[in-house]
């Protein structure tokens, strides 16, 4: 596979590009491209050029660029999440009609949570997850179920640091997250108040398929009194997914925590 002049693979200069892209920066121009991928310009229009040519991004009128459609059906064909994503979604949309708040689903992909999935309920409280977006594990309620639940070697990784503070709320001391994840593990769910944004609460639950955590099932609610209450409804949709995830045929067997 033919190397840049810095050793970089064709490969790896095509993944910094895909990655210069996000749920903030869905479009843009070739230029951003190049700051975002840390490329020459000419490098960076030259492999746009390229991917567009196959589909995996596609430029409008302007010439901007997004990612292609082709880049959707080549990873919802063998998506490892399709199961679980599909499983979840109608336990998602029957909490949501209970409790009237957003749900969302994460997974711990490299060091991070990775949204697979969210519903948004109307007039709800401010969320900033976004499906495909991530978020610091420390930080959110998804991320300290994870976070629980993850080797050790990534729980120590993690609580090392370093632990920015996206709020005041935010738990940034290496103590405190060992004491909140002893504490998850003892309730079953992370109640994390403004940890994220002042006016919302986010509460998590494990997801299992047989006995081994793969995700988190989260609501987003108003950072008020009435938020507590609301984590019985959410474990218990979190058990009815977990056993509709382990009755999938072939599904695999437990790993521990």
């Amino acid at each position: 596979m033919a190397r840049s002049p810095s050793g970089e693979s064709v490969l790896t200069r095509v993944v910094r590009i895909l990655d210069a892209f996000g749920p903030e920066a869905p479009v843009l121009t070739v230029g951003e491209i190049s700051r975002r991928a840390v490329l020459p310009q000419a490098t960076a229009a030259r492999l746009v050029k390229e991917m567009t040519r196959h589909g995996l991004l596609t430029r409008d009128q302007q010439r901007r660029v997004r990612i292609g459609t082709r880049m959707w059906e080549l990873a919802e064909r063998a998506s490892p999440m399709q199961v679980l994503r599909e499983a979840a979604l109608q336990y998602m949309g029957d909490l949501q009609a209970v409790v009237g708040h957003s749900t969302q689903l994460g997974v711990l992909d490299a060091g991070e949570v990775l949204f697979v999935e969210r519903l948004t309920a109307p007039e709800s409280v401010v969320n900033l997850t976004r499906i495909g977006g991530r978020l610091p594990l420390h930080a959110s309620s998804a991320g300290l179920v994870l976070l629980t639940h993850a080797p050790a070697e990534v729980q120590e990784q993690i609580i090392q640091g370093p632990l920015p503070a996206l709020t005041p709320r935010t738990i940034v001391d290496e103590r405190a997250l060992r004491a909140e994840l002893a504490e998850v593990r003892r309730r079953g769910f992370a109640f994390c108040p403004g940890h994220i944004h002042p006016d919302a609460t986010g509460i998590a639950v494990p997801v299992r398929q047989n006995g081994r955590v793969v995700a988190a099932l989260g609501l987003i609610v108003p950072n008020d009194g009435a938020a507590w209450s609301l984590h019985r409804h959410l474990q218990l949709t979190g058990l009815a997914l977990s056993r509709a995830l382990s009755a999938v045929p072939g599904s695999a067997r437990p790993k521990g925590d």
